[in-house]
């Protein structure tokens, strides 16, 4: 292998939301951080699980409930947690390659490239039923961003910071929604962004040699292909913190706080840790090795697996 690293597509996978984290264990279990006994992290019954998302939301005084998902090896998908507005609904899913989860909602891309959407109706972020030839799929509070086989974007929901303006987006082989702004990686390594400022979207072009992104509420995070971070946008609860990490593989940006996954399996964890969200230190995942991400879509249901 060339002396720089592939983007890493491995079993092992972070999540990160607004008071609460989750992982995939090594034999397919899932491990939570949190707040003691919130509902969100019941997931003690939970096997043969290949990726996790959580509802992810930005901080405020009415925000906080969350909820968290879970695919399987067979393509079905498990959820738990607040289900105010059916976000949770997901028992009747099948042949889905690819999971995310937003404020009170929670969407997938299926085999065929189609995608699903339970949850919250307000907004319009969940208008996805046209959609075609997505290879994945991200959700922020109010709005969702889907990628193409083909490296273009599209995108659906509340605008009123420009964080759906991602028709020209081209050449991208990766998406993640944050609260009002959503980001691309490009097959060069760069890394585009529309929508809030807040965000650090201005930093982004400057970046160089990115393997993987990931967007929290007002802050945006990459993974270099030398193991180091990135992070630009709000600070205030320390976020942004990850200039001195190494070996990381994946990064995973919450409300106010990041997660990064490293080589060998161990976690890091910056930010607000309030409801012990950033109590990560225990957890070993199935160590990461480097792979290239191939942008299409198959055919026989293992994507992401």
């Amino acid at each position: 292998m060339s002396q720089k690293r592939e983007l890493m597509w491995t079993r092992a996978r972070i999540a990160a939301g607004r008071r609460h984290s989750a992982a995939v264990s090594a034999d397919g279990s899932v491990l939570t951080a949190g707040r003691p006994k919130s509902e969100e992290r019941d997931v003690d019954d939970w096997t043969d699980v290949v990726a996790v998302a959580v509802g992810s939301v930005h901080t405020a005084s009415n925000t906080g409930r969350s909820h968290t998902v879970g695919l399987r090896t067979d393509g079905t998908v498990l959820a738990t947690g607040w289900n105010g507005d059916g976000q949770c609904d997901v028992e009747d899913w099948s042949n889905v390659v690819g999971i995310t989860a937003g404020w009170r909602r929670t969407l997938a891309v299926r085999v065929d490239g189609t995608a699903l959407a339970v949850g919250r109706r307000q907004q319009g972020a969940n208008e996805v039923q046209g959609w075609g030839e997505l290879v994945s799929i991200s959700v922020g509070d109010w709005h969702t961003v889907g990628l193409r086989a083909d490296g273009t974007a599209v995108a659906v929901g509340n605008n009123r910071k420009g964080q759906c303006a991602v028709d020209g987006w081209r050449d991208v082989r990766a998406v993640a929604a944050g609260y009002l702004h959503p980001v691309g990686l490009t097959r060069g390594g760069r890394v585009i962004g529309t929508g809030d400022r807040m965000a650090g979207v201005d930093e982004l072009p400057d970046w160089r040699d990115v393997a993987a992104v990931s967007a929290g509420s007002y802050h945006t995070v990459a993974v270099l292909h030398s193991g180091r971070v990135l992070a630009a946008g709000d600070n205030s609860r320390g976020q942004c913190g990850v200039a001195a990490w190494r070996d990381v593989v994946a990064v995973a940006a919450g409300s106010t706080h990041t997660l990064g996954l490293r080589a060998d399996g161990t976690v890091l964890a910056v930010g607000n840790n309030d409801d012990g969200q950033c109590e990560v230190d225990s957890w070993q995942l199935t160590p990461a090795r480097w792979c290239r991400l191939p942008l299409e879509r198959p055919t026989d249901g293992t994507f992401g697996r």
